[in-house]
């Protein structure tokens, strides 16, 4: 089964869609894709789709939306005999879980990738570190999750993936500035810094590489609309760490002209 989280949730086998159309059993479908190969306990299920408020009739009910799961597979897997519904979405002690094979779930996908940049990241190996980002990266095509209703436990899962998604970003463009990349990824940071005007971190890496691109009073700009940002909206000047890199353009700083590693 291919099931993508990172955009729209889809889930196909064999060529067959398997997402309901319901809104709680897609619920429970993505939380499961999500812990694919793990067991979700049946009290998670029921705080994702019923909240604090949890029906007397729930137990029954999940039943419900789990046969329905089961058909859709059953469906998708007409053609195989090998294989049945409930040998996926396999009822254990206590929840339940659904069998996928490696890499067929994107969002694990993108963690093991990220987590594989990162590791060349720490390790100085910024040109592997840029091509893995960036392949990882390229495996979301919107918000995740973007057309399910999520409720208290998917809410923390998608929470989880996008800050995860920002970190690979931030440590992608940190090894492009490594390798030299700064003309090419000025427009690409101009774009984060509009939609995260409070972002320092994407500002600091704008100013590097404008500087480094010979553009430093663009760097200088830059600065000045996170600062009017911040005082105008939270009555806060920039960190230091901003603050002295300010200073090191303003100096222009030999410091802030590193030398391009050659990966």
């Amino acid at each position: 089964m291919e099931i993508n989280v990172l955009g729209p949730l889809t889930a196909m086998e064999h060529g067959v869609s398997v997402v309901p159309t319901a809104g709680k059993p897609r619920q429970i479908l993505a939380l499961l894709a999500l812990q694919a190969d793990r067991v979700v306990t049946v009290p998670t299920l029921m705080e994702e789709i019923w909240g604090e408020e949890i029906p007397r009739s729930a137990a029954t009910t999940l039943q419900t939306y789990i046969l329905q799961l089961r058909r859709k597979l059953a469906t998708a897997l007409a053609s195989d005999p090998h294989r049945q519904a409930k040998e996926v979405l396999v009822t254990q002690h206590g929840g339940y879980l659904l069998q996928v094979q490696p890499g067929r779930v994107d969002a694990q996908e993108f963690v093991r990738t990220a987590a594989s940049g990162r590791d060349a990241h720490e390790a100085g190996d910024y040109r592997t570190a840029s091509e893995l980002l960036r392949r990882a990266l390229k495996l979301w095509h919107g918000p995740a999750l973007v057309d399910v209703r999520v409720g208290s436990v998917l809410e923390l899962e998608v929470l989880g993936l996008e800050e995860d998604r920002m970190a690979a970003l931030e440590r992608r463009i940190d090894a492009d500035l490594h390798l030299g990349r700064h003309s090419e990824i000025v427009p690409e940071l101009r774009v984060l810094v509009a939609k995260n005007p409070m972002h320092e971190n994407f500002c600091a890496h704008l100013m590097t590489a404008q500087h480094r691109a010979g553009s430093s009073w663009q760097a200088l700009e830059s600065y000045q609309r996170l600062r009017t940002t911040l005082i105008d909206e939270l009555g806060l000047e920039p960190s230091p760490r901003l603050q002295r890199l300010h200073q090191a353009v303003l100096a222009a700083d030999p410091a802030l002209d590193l030398e391009v590693t050659a990966g």
